[in-house]
């Protein structure tokens, strides 16, 4: 993400070689089974080995802006979430820009998600997504309610990148901190994700759609991340719509500190845990 021709380079290397999204990492207790959804993705069923009808769910949406497949880090949360909190996940391949944009891949998450939630009946069911999967987590969620159907059990948005214009000033000033990202990498990303959308389309920018009737969220970010002033304006945003909402924020942590191997890192995955097995507190 540190210019648009890298993120331009590292499209045409993964078009010329996709990258494996097979699961890796999940260690021992773990099971995981792959399926298709009715829009033909492959979709990875997780569960403990010791209790594959656990009833809970977590629909967890991978990181990587758009243009990454899901990657080992990913599939080890996954693989902590199910052994720990005792869920059945379900982690969705969806396709990357520049093949597939955000008008087709929001509706076509909210309909898995849709569809999730009927068949886990009563059980509980909480998306989980990271950076460029919590942004699809919260545009998800909003399909589901312009749509008419009922919302899942909460939503947990971990470093989410909500507003791909990257345009606020203050913005500027932590791309310059920033180790992971830059905003020349993040506006071709999301160019390449927006594809026919203007950049400002809640599909692509959901923190520019309604927030009024969502479920519960918990977000985590950092203030050495870029996206941080997205998280402390989804706050401020769900709080005025009467959405009920947990901001946790760690000075001096980048983007995605949540899934790192460091004391504020197993912290936030405490609290993502409880979110997951009992909800907001």
């Amino acid at each position: 993400m540190a210019s648009a021709a890298a993120v331009q380079e590292r499209v045409r290397r993964l078009g010329l070689r996709p990258a494996s999204y097979e699961p890796t990492g999940l260690g021992l207790g773990v099971q995981a089974t792959l399926k298709k959804s009715a829009t033909g993705w492959p979709v990875y069923y997780t569960a403990p080995a010791a209790a594959p009808n656990a009833g809970n769910y977590v629909l967890f949406l991978h990181g990587g802006g758009f243009i990454n497949e899901i990657v080992r880090s990913h599939w080890r949360f996954v693989a902590y979430l199910t052994r720990h909190a005792r869920v059945r996940c379900v982690v969705p391949i969806y396709p990357l820009a520049p093949g597939a944009t955000a008008k087709d891949i929001v509706p076509a998450t909210g309909e898995l998600l849709r569809q999730l939630l009927e068949d886990a009946g009563s059980a509980k069911v909480t998306v989980v997504g990271n950076s460029a999967g919590a942004n699809l987590g919260l545009a998800a969620v909003q399909w589901l309610r312009d749509s008419g159907y009922r919302q899942p059990d909460g939503l947990v948005l971990i470093s989410p990148g909500l507003d791909a214009s990257a345009s606020r000033p203050e913005q500027m000033a932590i791309a310059r901190r920033d180790p992971m990202q830059d905003i020349p990498g993040i506006l071709e990303a999301g160019r390449l994700y927006a594809g026919d959308l203007d950049l400002t389309h809640p599909y692509v920018s959901p923190l520019n759609g309604d927030i009024r009737g969502l479920t519960q969220m918990t977000v985590f970010t950092g203030t050495l991340d870029l996206f941080y002033p997205d998280s402390v304006d989804l706050a401020a945003k769900a709080r005025a719509a009467g959405v009920p909402v947990e901001l946790h924020v760690r000075r001096g942590q980048p983007h995605n500190y949540a899934g790192m191997p460091t004391p504020e890192g197993r912290q936030a995955r405490a609290i993502i845990l409880r979110v997951v097995a009992q909800g907001l507190t």
